[in-house]
């Protein structure tokens, strides 16, 4: 299928308009906080492409890892159907979650590196910065909301 994306942001969800064959529109909708990590991604993936050959193998790639870590745990997590009841795959889906917020800290904290080894531009750093807060506070904001629905106790920082 081919043709157009047209990102539409309702709730928690951000909703893909795909024109398809024939002119017709078909919605594909996906959680705000993997667009927010898609973009982050796709941000670090443009800022790592200058970065100087020096730090190719070290800091940028991984940058560029945690950064596709993130993304892939998060698409594990809501791909985790839990069922009412079924505590073994809300574990499963809170672990993913959990290694996600973690791919985040350290993304936050290579990031923060990167800019003083003069791998990445300040201008870019606070970039980064802002996009990773976004995404660990919407990825905070479902940690909890699922804690609530599936029953799980909140850890002492209140995820």
């Amino acid at each position: 299928m081919t043709g157009l994306l047209y990102p539409v942001r309702f709730g928690g969800f951000c909703v893909q308009k795909i024109e398809g064959k024939g002119g017709c529109l078909i919605a594909k909708s996906e959680l705000s906080v993997i667009t927010k990590a898609k973009d982050l991604c796709s941000y670090i993936m443009t800022v790592t492409d200058k970065s100087p050959k020096r730090f190719r193998f070290t800091l940028v790639s991984r940058l560029q890892n945690y950064a596709l870590d993130v993304i892939e745990n998060l698409i594990m997590a809501n791909e985790t159907f839990v069922s009412a009841g079924d505590m073994r795959s809300a574990a499963m889906r809170m672990s993913y979650q959990r290694t996600a917020m973690s791919r985040l800290k350290l993304l936050s904290y290579m990031s923060e590196l990167a800019m003083k080894q003069g791998c990445i531009l300040p201008k870019q750093y606070e970039q980064i910065t802002k996009q990773v807060y976004d995404a660990e506070n919407m990825l905070g904001a479902w940690m909890n909301s699922d804690k609530r629905r599936y029953g799980g106790k909140q850890d002492n920082d209140g995820r």
